[in-house]
């Protein structure tokens, strides 16, 4: 066979290409970063993180980063709406979207890696212009009020208890700040509260531009093009006042009263419900103790009492085998680690009949104390294995990557490979995990309680469990039961 006259050479995918997977970092002139990650396909995700989130709303209303991430995407100087935006995107078959969490803001594209150009000026517009239109900021209220309403409606109140621990946890300060806007402040937030506030978190050496499935020439060449020396609609007045306040844990118990019986949905109703989370504090997402206790969220593991799928759910984890598999009365038991750059929560979420709430606090004592206890070999190397699995599963869709990326330049100016992550993890020992736990329950729980409370412990008494040998709340001796 003889090659086709005047056609390329083929390039052929080399095997182990580690070099290829690299993430690049570069630093514009203005402090902005642009981080890049190659990818093989057609689509490319990309978009700006900002370094700004509700822990830094100390010094302004709350409720601005709600505001925020419901108004991303409107009309800019660009563009003259929404529709505008969506449409220009569509060309490039692209979707566009925008999550904000406590201490992170991401505006997010994934589109046809051809329309690279267009869709990172679409963003520094997007970021940078936005007009924040009387009729939008119209629009978001109703939105946020409709939220917050759902919130409270809802049959999974997860996100609201998730809430309510970092509220007891860090109380009135950094990732203790209420994530959602409190209904009175919706008509107190107007286009000037908002600018004052970008003014001093939107600025480029707090933000990074991320994309996964480019080469990295062209993303830094469009950054400097449309990020470099641009005048945001806000001006470029000196940053007045940045809020660099570190997470200071406090423990603490938030009660809420409510109603549980009327959640349920649909012609099978709920039975009700009184749902608890107690969690201690654990280590930023900087120190090296994550990884173990990475490890231990895997091993407590959990979830809801019915779960499809058999033994490889998860149902070898501890809040299976030791919570939900002898008290079938338990409806839930879940181990949440939530990290940021200076403090950790792991948590234990339960949920059972308003009757037995004692019953479950003191289980849920009991599994916090036997962390620090005996260790199984095959049960350490299973938690191990499906923290590796699950990383390299997630690992796999490119949205993820992109956020990855993004959230790890954003924090450490570099990238750990998945390769490394999983060398740490299994790089964990027994004695790790021990260390790591004796040091947590040092510190006093945070507490967060929703529904019939009748027979919730006191916070004193939770105190004492989490500090005693056995984890056992301390007998009460009543003389009419």
């Amino acid at each position: 066979t003889q090659p086709l006259p005047g056609a390329p050479q083929p390039v052929f995918a080399a095997p182990g290409g580690r070099e290829r997977s690299e993430t690049r970092v570069t630093a514009l002139e203005n402090g902005l970063r642009v981080a890049s990650q190659n990818k093989f396909g057609q689509f490319c995700t990309l978009g700006l993180l900002v370094s700004s989130g509700s822990r830094h709303e100390a010094k302004y209303l709350s409720g601005i980063t709600h505001f925020l991430e419901k108004l991303a995407f409107s009309s800019s100087s660009r563009f003259a709406s929404k529709d505008e935006i969506l449409l220009t995107l569509e060309k490039h078959g692209g979707i566009c979207d925008c999550q904000a969490s406590r201490d992170t803001i991401m505006y997010a594209v994934s589109a046809d890696a051809k329309g690279l150009d267009t869709v990172v000026g679409l963003l520094a517009d997007v970021v940078l212009q936005p007009r924040f239109s009387d009729e939008e900021m119209e629009m978001t209220r109703m939105a946020i009020r409709f939220e917050l309403e759902d919130l409270n409606m809802r049959p999974d109140p997860e996100p609201l208890l998730t809430e309510m621990i970092h509220a007891a946890a860090y109380r009135e300060n950094t990732v203790g700040l209420n994530r959602f806007c409190p209904v009175e402040n919706t008509d107190k937030i107007s286009r000037e509260v908002l600018h004052s506030y970008l003014r001093n978190y939107y600025t480029p050496d707090r933000m990074v531009l991320a994309g996964v499935g480019i080469e990295h020439e062209q993303l830094v060449e469009c950054a400097r093009k449309y990020l470099l020396d641009v005048e945001p609609v806000w001006g470029s007045a000196k940053t007045l006042d940045v809020d660099r306040s570190v997470a200071q844990y406090t423990g603490g118990i938030v009660k809420v009263e409510k109603d549980m019986s009327d959640v349920s949905l649909g012609p099978t109703p709920i039975p009700e419900l009184t749902h608890i989370m107690i969690g201690l504090e654990s280590c930023s997402f900087l120190e090296e103790d994550f990884i173990p206790f990475a490890v231990l969220n895997m091993m407590m593991g959990g979830g809801g009492s019915f779960s499809a799928g058999g033994p490889g759910k998860g149902m070898f984890t501890r809040l299976y085998l030791n919570v939900l598999n002898r008290h079938h009365w338990m409806y839930n038991a879940t181990s949440y680690h939530h990290s940021y750059e200076d403090t950790g929560l792991l948590c234990i979420h339960a949920s059972a009949d308003p009757k037995q709430v004692r019953e479950m606090v003191e289980i849920i004592t009991r599994e916090f104390i036997l962390m620090a206890g005996a260790l199984g070999e095959v049960e350490l190397e299973r938690a191990k294995t499906q923290l590796k699995s699950m990383l390299m599963m997630n690992l796999e869709s490119r949205p993820i990557i992109f956020e990855d990326v993004g959230r790890q330049v954003l924090a450490t100016n570099a990238r750990k490979l998945p390769h490394e992550l999983c060398a740490l993890i299994s790089d964990v020992k027994p004695a790790d995990i021990k260390r790591v736990v004796t040091k947590m329950l040092r510190n006093k729980p945070a507490v967060a309680a929703l529904g019939d409370l009748t027979d919730l412990p006191s916070y004193e008494h939770i105190q004492a469990a989490l500090s005693s040998k056995d984890g056992r709340l301390p007998r009460l001796y009543r003389l009419f039961r």
